[in-house]
């Protein structure tokens, strides 16, 4: 197929047979077949046109190729003929150009020769007086002009590196050499001659003579400039380490002043008589300042390492603050360019500050503590900025930081000793309900010292010292939490007798059963704040030290021991504050059980000892809730360890009401659901402020009563027939231990016949197992209530909104 044709004619499995049957479909349809014969006749006559028409296009085709193609091999012979006329014209001007450039090469390079010739003596013939006005020079001490003269001489000789080889260059050369090392021992000489080793400074020196000196020596060995400079701050610093000597009373800490007084006035003194001496970029002030300091660095260490019994804290923190003043001081008048030899570490930039309580120190403080708490995380300002000069002598200070850091652990011990001390004098705070549970005082003053020993230690030396610090802080946060928080806790007395029915219908008789009086409850939830403050600030000072401390001692810093232990005085104190409520409602639960339920006539109003438990928790949830005001998680969590506790205690002893009547069933119910509305309203009972409980909370108590709930609604269903009474316990409880099970038989009075039968009947009804799963896990199995589930359908109306 040449051409795409849609006629059916054309396809490959053309089918005559079919193409008529398409054509006549139908019977009706034969009569149009002489208009389609025609039809088919015309087209076969406008295909036969067409045939003819192309069969005689092509007749002289070949023809006109053959004549195409032999036209064209012609060109390409003509065309092949003037490419080769070209090239041979072109190699024959190529030829003429070379005979007549010859003559003009030779030329170039004769020129290029003679150029390079001429400027090579010129420069021999430079050379040469440049070396001979040398010498002369050098004799007469002509400093000022042997200095611009040897440099143009060096230069010069650079030129011959490549023509050593002929013997009066190298004769040239060696004589620099000569001049350059005559020139370096004769200015050092003059040197000596002008400032001797020994004996005192000449007042009147050739100074003029000597400013030429220096800038010679520029030019020559830089070890000639080193030696000069050497000698001279040597012989400029003799008198102090004379002054100074370890044996002289001035050389003691007490007179470290003096020590800075005496180089103040040498550098004044140098500027006067020989500060133009010198070249500026030689920095010979800067100089003569870094040497007194290693100088100065090595004396002390030495004095003090001789005189260590002798270092008070006093005297040594007035030593370090004077000579960190001394450094800054430095740091104003000199750049520090003659530190470059790395010989005094520059201090590093501190990190960023990740610390998230310093994002909200610009708002106002409205409350002191919370003043105080800002006020110990400021944010610090870095270790002396752009301060080369930062360590230099007070280096030496840092090995007997060890006084300074014995004093911290003194002070801090009499810090706590008085706290202790004052808690005992005051005794515990009193219950104020409108400010909450008020954090302990001391704590804000533990923080605040140990901010202010913090700062002074980074001064001091941010290596060893400031982890011997980080450890002396870490005994102190532990004493604080044992002896200050820990052990003034209150403590639980073993409970006394408990209620009878008849004094469960006195109205104020549940309020003596609370073993916590008010101020007890205000002391444990301030304890509790203040261990929430402690673990909170001692993050922050942990970031802190290691923010200030040098990198490579950051690992070492770790708080978390503390921390842990601020965790475990909040957890006791959450503790003490259950135990309390719970063992205030023991009594009421006893009561409960002792009660005769299979005697109960007629469902009334809740129980007595309901209405004990509901005193109770009136009474004690309160006072928690308004002093844990501050630290809301934490009233939370009491919460929810109180829920956790009551309800299963509450279900044993409904386990204990045995044997229960219908009726006595009802009212128990009746009790179990007031309990649980109780239970649910816990956060918020008595509080104007109504707020929704939490959902981790309500979760608890909901599971938990409707156990509570399943298990009465059990006791009150008929156990006849026995199949229907399993099948209903199984579907309600959804409990697969027998223990429970037996413990539902008891309650209804079965005889041990009855419940043998029983028993067999539940082995037999229980559902098979899940792998690996065991009876364990009954209680999370228990039924879910149809608020449960109409909870769970909205939860689940929301995902699919939110996904929308």
């Amino acid at each position: 197929q040449v051409f795409p044709s849609q006629d059916p004619l054309d396809r490959a499995d053309f089918n005559a047979v079919e193409y008529i049957n398409a054509l006549f479909p139908t019977e009706q349809s034969l009569a149009n077949i002489d208009e389609v014969v025609n039809k088919i006749r015309l087209k076969i006559r406008r295909l036969d046109d067409n045939i003819r028409t192309v069969v005689r296009g092509q007749t002289n085709v070949g023809q006109d190729g053959r004549q195409a193609l032999e036209e064209a091999q012609k060109a390409i012979q003509q065309l092949f003929g003037k490419i080769k006329d070209i090239k041979d014209k072109a190699e024959k001007s190529e030829q003429m150009v070379k005979e007549i450039t010859r003559d003009i090469k030779q030329l170039d390079h004769a020129k290029r020769h003679l150029t390079t010739s001429i400027t090579t003596l010129n420069h021999l013939h430079m050379l040469a007086g440049g070396v001979d006005s040398l010498e002369a020079m050098t004799r007469r001490r002509q400093y000022g002009e042997v200095a611009n003269l040897l440099q143009g001489v060096v230069n010069v000789l650079e030129h011959f590196n490549k023509y050593m080889g002929i013997p009066q260059i190298r004769q040239l050369s060696e004589r620099v050499k000569a001049a350059q090392n005559e020139l370096g021992q004769q200015i050092l000489a003059d040197f000596e001659e002008a400032f001797p080793s020994q004996g005192t400074k000449r007042t009147g020196g050739p100074s003029n003579v000597l400013r030429d000196a220096c800038l010679v020596a520029n030019v020559l060995d830089p070890r000639i400039k080193q030696e000069i400079i050497k000698k001279f701050i040597k012989q400029h610093l003799s008198e102090y380490l004379v002054l100074f000597q370890e044996n002289q009373d001035v050389a003691w800490l007490d007179k470290i002043d003096r020590r800075y007084a005496w180089i103040k006035r040498q550098l004044v003194d140098y500027e006067e008589k020989y500060g133009r001496m010198f070249p500026a970029e030689w920095c010979m002030t800067e100089r003569i300042a870094v040497e007194f300091c290693h100088v100065t660095r090595a004396e002390l260490s030495k004095i003090m390492r001789t005189r260590a019994k002798e270092i008070e804290v006093k005297l040594l923190l007035f030593a370090i603050q004077r000579t960190t003043n001394f450094e800054g001081l430095l740091a104003k008048r000199f750049s520090g360019c003659t530190l470059v030899d790395g010989t005094v570490k520059k201090p590093e930039v501190p990190p960023p500050s990740t610390n998230p309580f310093l994002e909200d120190e610009t708002g106002a403080e409205a409350d002191e503590v919370v003043m105080e708490k800002s006020d110990t995380d400021k944010p610090k300002k870095p270790k002396v900025p752009d301060n080369p000069f930062h360590g230099i002598v007070s280096k030496c200070f840092e090995p007997h930081l060890y006084v300074y850091i014995e004093s911290q652990d003194k002070n801090l011990g009499e810090l706590i000793d008085r706290f202790v001390a004052d808690f005992k004098a005051q005794g515990a705070p009193k219950p104020n309900v409108d400010e909450g549970g008020a954090v302990l005082p001391s704590c804000a003053d533990l923080f605040v010292y140990y901010k202010k020993c913090m700062v002074q230690c980074s001064q001091l030396s941010t290596g060893e010292p400031m982890i011997a610090l980080t450890t002396i802080f870490q005994k102190y946060l532990r004493e604080y939490a044992w002896k200050i928080l820990s052990g003034n806790l209150p403590k639980t007395t073993s409970s006394s007798g408990g209620l009878t029915i008849t004094s469960l219908l006195k109205e104020k008789e549940g309020s003596e059963v609370a073993k916590f009086t008010l101020e007890e409850l205000c002391l444990i939830c301030s304890i509790l704040s203040t261990a929430e403050y402690c673990l909170a600030t001692t993050q922050q000072l942990e970031e802190k030290l290691k923010e200030k401390v040098d990198a490579s001692l950051m690992e070492r810093i770790n708080l978390t021991a503390e921390m842990d232990t601020f965790s475990v005085v909040i957890s006791n104190s959450i503790q003490l504050l259950v135990q309390d409520l719970d063992a205030a409602c023991d009594p009421a639960l006893t009561a409960m059980s002792k009660m005769q339920w299979q005697n109960v006539e007629h469902v009334g109003d809740q129980s007595p000892y309901v209405t004990s438990v509901i005193l109770h928790i009136k009474q004690n949830v309160p006072i928690i809730r308004d002093n844990l005001a501050s630290t809301r998680k934490y009233f939370t969590q009491f919460c929810i360890k109180f829920a956790n506790s009551f309800i299963p205690k509450f279900i044993n002893h409904l386990f204990k009401c045995k044997p229960i009547s219908m009726v006595g069933a009802e009212q128990l119910l009746l009790d179990t659901h007031s309990l649980k509305m109780v239970l649910l309203d816990l956060p918020s009972i008595g509080s104007q402020v109504v707020r929704k409980a939490p959902a981790s909370y309500t979760k608890i108590v909901v599971k938990g009563m409707t156990r509570a709930e399943m298990i009465l609604k059990v006791v009150m269903a008929p156990h006849e027939p026995p199949v229907v009474f399993v099948d209903n316990y199984i579907k309600l409880l959804a409990d697969c231990s027998t223990d429970t099970f037996q413990k539902i038989l008891d309650m209804k009075g079965l005889k041990r016949s009855e419940q043998s039968s029983m028993l067999d009947l539940f082995r037999q009804r229980l559902p098979a197992p899940p792998p690996g799963g065991d009876g364990s896990g009954s209680l999370s199995l228990s039924a879910p209530t149809p608020e449960q589930e109409s909870s769970r359908i909205r939860k689940l109306e929301k995902l699919i909104k939110k996904r929308l």
